[in-house]
């Protein structure tokens, strides 16, 4: 049962697949919206987008759980933001699977580790290039792997992290991929997604909650 709540959505396209699995077919999930990965590139228009994103969901949502966490930029932003909103209370989307106690660890054993998650497996070099500013060497007749190797010479580890969503053997070749061509030894790992479903629980709670005041001020 729904409860009458009504979810709002929206997140960052990396984790979309770990989001769909946490809010399954949940009924209170009225609006989903995913963005696209590279946007926390230009902090700026991040803020700029989420709070244009969510503010646009006033009156259609009771509560919006914000599939990110502070990204550079999004630090205190669930109190500029006119709909009730929970968001992921970690840096980023790698904090968000592996707690930001894993995440601290895995920095800790190597502190040249590049992370991947299927959804940054899936982007590959091309997104690590958008990552790091690089994406637009290619347009002026650079090869951007050749400053990627520059840049990756302080990495010497290649972190696949298994988020359980399927296809694993997939995502991690890729994830091996990326490692091959950027020399680096490669190692995998699994994670929980409780982080999240605590989050979406949480959201759930603040929609319960408003609706709760509205029925009674209604009364």
């Amino acid at each position: 049962m729904s409860e009458g709540i009504r979810i709002g959505v929206v997140g960052c396209d990396v984790i979309k697949r770990e989001i769909e699995k946490v809010i399954g077919d949940d009924p209170s999930v009225v609006h989903k919206e995913y963005l696209e990965y590279g946007l926390h590139v230009d902090p700026a228009k991040l803020k700029f987008t989420v709070l244009d994103k969510v503010n646009a969901l006033e009156g259609k949502v009771d509560a919006v759980f914000l599939g990110y966490g502070i990204c550079q930029s999004l630090k205190g932003i669930t109190e500029q933001l006119r709909v009730p909103t929970v968001m992921l209370d970690v840096d980023d989307c790698i904090g968000a699977v592996l707690t930001p106690q894993g995440y601290a660890e895995e920095k800790r054993q190597c502190t040249g580790t590049w992370f991947n998650t299927p959804g940054w497996a899936e982007v590959g070099i091309d997104g690590a290039c958008k990552e790091l500013h690089l994406d637009s060497a290619a347009d002026m007749g650079y090869d951007p792997m050749y400053f990627m190797k520059m840049l990756f010479e302080g990495y010497s580890r290649c972190l696949f992290i298994d988020t359980n969503i399927g296809d694993r053997d997939q995502w991690e070749e890729r994830s091996k991929d990326f490692a091959r061509r950027l020399d680096l030894r490669h190692e995998s790992r699994g994670c929980s997604l409780d982080l999240m479903e605590k989050t979406f629980q949480r959201t759930k709670e603040l929609a319960r909650s408003i609706k709760d005041r509205s029925g009674r001020a209604v009364g």
